[in-house]
C-alpha cells in the first residue's frame, strides 16, 4: 500500500536537511573563516562562510583571554546576521592575548564552534595618520599634530590616543608650489612643528603619516591640506 507524504512536510524536511548540509563541512574543515582586523586598537572580528546556503544564518560570538578556561558571550553579538563583531571593549588591553569563536545556526541546526587564531592587539593593530591643524603666517606654518584616537575612553569621556599604548613618531610632508617636497619628523612629545622661511602669497600642501619604529610600520598618508601664506 502506498503512503502519501504531504508536500508541506516534505518541503520542511528538505529545508532542515539543506540547512544541516550548509552548516557542516566534510573532512572536519571549519565552516567559517575568521580573522581579526584592528585599526587604532578598534578590534573587529570578521568571518565568511566556506559553504553557501540560501537560508538565513545567524551567528553568535564568544571570546576569552589566553589562559582562561571559560568563554564569555559577546552580548551584542548573539544571533546576529552580520559577518562581523566589534570586540574593542572586550579586547581593550592591547598587551593581552585573546581568542574568539563563532557558532552559526539556521532552521534549528547549530554548527560547531569555529576558533580564531590567537590575537595580540599590540602587534596586530594598524594605525591611522595623525590629524593636522594649521596656523599660517606670512613666512611660516605652525603644524599641530593630534595622534589617532582609540575606541577606549578616559574617565572624563575623551577618547584615549594610541600613544598611551604605542611609541610612535609622525612624518609631515610639505609640498611647495613647484612640486618640490620636504619632510619633517617629530615625536609625540613635540606635538607641534614650525616650518619657517616660506614665501609670502605662496601655496603649500601638507600630508602626514604615523610611524611605528619598533615594528617598522608606516600608516597610509592622510588627506592633503593646502594653504596659502598671506
Amino acid at each position: 500500500m502506498s503512503v502519501s507524504i504531504p508536500l508541506l512536510v516534505l518541503s520542511n524536511a528538505l529545508l532542515v536537511w539543506c540547512a544541516a548540509v550548509g552548516l557542516h563541512q566534510q573532512d572536519d574543515a571549519p565552516m567559517l573563516e575568521l580573522n581579526f582586523q584592528s585599526l587604532d586598537y578598534r578590534n573587529t572580528l570578521h568571518w565568511k562562510m566556506q559553504t553557501s546556503t540560501l537560508d538565513t544564518v545567524l551567528f553568535s560570538v564568544q571570546y576569552k583571554i589566553y589562559g582562561d578556561k571559560q568563554w564569555t558571550d559577546v552580548r551584542h553579538c548573539q544571533n546576529i546576521s552580520q559577518h562581523r563583531c566589534d570586540l574593542s571593549k572586550e579586547t581593550s588591553d592591547p598587551r593581552e592575548w585573546y581568542y574568539a569563536r563563532v557558532q552559526a545556526s539556521s532552521n534549528g541546526v547549530i554548527s560547531e564552534w569555529t576558533l580564531s587564531t590567537r590575537f595580540f592587539p599590540q602587534w596586530a593593530s594598524l594605525f591611522s595618520p595623525p590629524t593636522l591643524k594649521l596656523n599660517v603666517t606670512e613666512q611660516s606654518i605652525v603644524v599641530r599634530v593630534q595622534a589617532p584616537r582609540t575606541a577606549h575612553r578616559r574617565a572624563n569621556g575623551g577618547l584615549i590616543p594610541i600613544t598611551k599604548y604605542e611609541s610612535v613618531r609622525f612624518r609631515i610632508y610639505l609640498t611647495h608650489d613647484n612640486g618640490e617636497q620636504e619632510q619633517h619628523d617629530i615625536d609625540v612629545c613635540s606635538k607641534e612643528l614650525r616650518i619657517v622661511n616660506l614665501k609670502p602669497r605662496t601655496s603649500y600642501c601638507l600630508q602626514a603619516e604615523t610611524l611605528v619604529p619598533r615594528r617598522g610600520q608606516v600608516s597610509d598618508r592622510g588627506p592633503m591640506t593646502c594653504v596659502t601664506t598671506p
